[in-house]
Order: structure tokens, then sequence, then C-alpha cells
């Protein structure tokens, strides 16, 4: 939804001056939809959980195809739109750049250059649901429907919006500086954007065997108490520790026993998908024939489960994926 409407704020922001009054609105409306467009990559889940990783953010997300999918959507939104497709182009291709832009500030991974590289661009300054982010497209959008004969409100709405992921990548910044402060030779330092507040992120230090990470807020002087029944953002809020109160918690690559048997699970052919995928892999527990795997970079405290869990299973002789 934040991506369908960052597109309808964009279509009015970009409307001409002289456009006629009754255009405007289907020009929003072909931006809403335009910009929702990419996500329908979402029936790959239907071919099941390594479907989904393998190609979501891929061929829809590209950047050296969205000429050709803004000249499809285009000429479809014209039929219902009952407008000229060549008057849509220009929108619907924007449209379809903003969600390509939406989703490159975050931490997923979005195939810019599919289907020639899989490479997966990610800024990561912005969690997947921001609510600061998406409340400022909302307040721009109201304002637009107030102030109708005029583009101004969305056009300092985007502006805004912008400042604001430059302010998110400042905070980014001073989150990897108190990374390098806990690493060690050879260690890597990576931080992730967490819910609620920019200001929350989860700074991690890593090398090829372990993990250390801690659950921060950049500006808090004192610890957030919580008590059950505090709500929802309460929970998810205060494990985020001032810096000077950080808690290092170690997460290992190949678990603590049977490393070596890990290792062979974490090296079989069928995990190749999630090796592509994870940045921060780290083992998460056996039953018995499976050796379970996971990305720390999707580890949210005060949510129940992770997704993206995988594990390698042993039949026979050979490894098998099993995804929950």
């Amino acid at each position: 939804m934040t991506h369908a409407l960052s597109g309808a704020l964009l279509a009015r922001a970009t409307a001409g001056k002289d456009a006629p009054a009754r255009s405007i609105p289907r020009r929003i409306a072909a931006g809403f939809f335009a910009c929702a467009a990419p996500d329908l990559d979402f029936v790959a889940g239907f071919a099941g959980p390594v479907s989904y990783l393998v190609n979501h953010r891929g061929v829809t997300h590209s950047l050296i195809l969205l000429p050709l999918w803004a000249f499809a959507l285009s000429w479809v939104l014209a039929k219902i739109l009952r407008e000229p497709w060549r008057a849509l182009y220009g929108v619907t291709a924007m449209a379809i750049g903003a969600h390509i832009a939406g989703d490159v500030i975050t931490s997923y991974g979005t195939m810019i250059l599919a289907p020639f590289s899989d490479w997966r661009a990610g800024i990561g300054t912005t969690f997947i649901i921001d609510l600061w982010f998406s409340g400022i497209i909302v307040i721009g959008l109201l304002a637009s429907a107030i102030y109708w004969k005029t583009r101004v409100p969305a056009v300092a709405a985007l502006a805004v919006l912008v400042g604001y992921v430059g302010f998110q990548y400042t905070q980014r910044e001073q989150a990897l500086e108190f990374g390098q402060r806990h690493a060690w030779p050879g260690s890597r330092v990576d931080v992730q954007p967490r819910p609620v507040t920019p200001f929350n992120w989860t700074v991690f230090v890593s090398d090829d065997e372990k993990h250390e990470f801690a659950h921060v807020n950049l500006v808090r002087r004192e610890a957030r108490p919580y008590s059950p029944g505090d709500g929802f953002i309460a929970r998810v809020d205060s494990p985020y520790l001032p810096l000077n109160q950080a808690i290092w918690v170690r997460r290992t690559r190949y678990g603590e026993v049977d490393a070596e048997r890990t290792r062979e699970a974490w090296n079989a052919p069928v995990m190749a998908p999630f090796r592509w995928f994870a940045e921060l892999p780290a083992f998460d527990g056996t039953n018995g024939r499976c050796m379970w795997f996971v990305d720390l970079r999707f580890l949210t405290p005060g949510r129940e489960g992770m997704p993206f869990r995988y594990g390698a299973c042993r039949e026979g002789g050979d490894w098998m994926l099993l995804a929950p």
C-alpha cells in the first residue's frame, strides 16, 4: 500500500500546471496502480518458498526492463482509465521507478539489473514497514485533496520524504561508527534499520564463524521500560538500548556442537539459493536430520518467529531443502 500511495503522490506532484482537471484523477490512479504493480511477483510464492526467495524483487523490479513494463502497464491502464496510453506512459514509468527506489532503500535486496545479473542492490536506510515514511505520503495526499488546484502539497511531501531518507542515512552512518568501535581484526560491520523510529538499529560485527549483534537506539539516554499490556509499539521499541548500555549477543554460523556436519549441510547444493540470499547467515538449531539456518537481517525483537528460515535435511545419502 505504501508503494501504491507513493505512486499516487508522485503522479500528482508531476502533473503539468496546465493539465485538464479531469485528467488529474486518472493520472493519480495510473500512478497508484503502476507503483504497486512490480509486487505482482508475489505469485512466485505459489511455486514454493525457494521460488519466492529467488524471484521476488527480480525481473519486475528491473531498471533494464522498466521501459517494457511501463509500456505494458500504460496500455492496460489506458483501457481501464480511458486515456491514451501515450499520456500515461510517463507517469507509469516514473511510478515503477519510484517502486524500485522504495525497495532499494530497504535491506532485502533488489535485482535492478535482472535478468542479466542477480546482484541485489540495497542501501539499508529504511525498515520494510516505516510508519513515518508512510505517514509523510499520507499527509501529502490528504493535503493534495484539500488543496486540489495546486501540486505544491505533493511536491512538498516528496521533498520531505527525500529529506527523511537522507536523515535515515546519517543515522545509519552513526550506527556503523558505533559498530566499528566493537569490531575486531578481520571482522565486518553491518547495520540494519528497525521499526518505530529511525534511531533504532541492530548493529552486527561478523566474521566467517560468528556474528555479534546489539539492538541499540542512537539517541536514547535511558532504557524504555516495558510491561505486558503496554501495547505493540512499546513491545517492539523497548529492546533498543542506549549505546552505553548495549548488550552484545553472539550467534555462530555453524553452531557450537557438530560444526563439521553443520558446514556440510550449509554447503550442500540444495542450500545454494539461501546461500545466495542470506547476508548474515546463522545456525538456528537442529531437529535430528535437519540443520536449520536463518538470515539475521530479519531478526526483529518483539516479533514472533523468523522469516526465511531454511533447513538442510539428510535423506539417505543426499541433502534436501526444507522450509516451514
